[in-house]
């Protein structure tokens, strides 16, 4: 394959959704990793999925970061 060919394939798949390009680029890795570690890699895209579901349909909030280590600090205290 040449290099305006890789270019071609990049920018068609540049016009998928979020999700369709998330798909190809595990499918991709998957197949740079091996069969192995495709389950681990399932499963942390399904807790990625998940979480940002939760973030977006506003059933949790996020922390800003001083908040975060705030109570960091709070709990190695304790």
């Amino acid at each position: 394959m040449n290099t305006a060919q890789l270019e071609t394939i990049t920018n068609e798949a540049m016009t998928l959704s979020e999700k369709e390009r998330a798909k190809l680029a595990h499918d991709l890795l998957a197949s740079l990793d091996g069969m192995a570690e495709i389950s681990v890699s399932e499963a942390w895209d399904a807790e990625i999925c998940r979480r940002i579901n939760e973030i977006e349909s506003g059933k949790i909030k996020s922390l800003d970061v001083s908040e975060v280590l705030e109570r960091a600090r709070a709990r190695l205290r304790n």
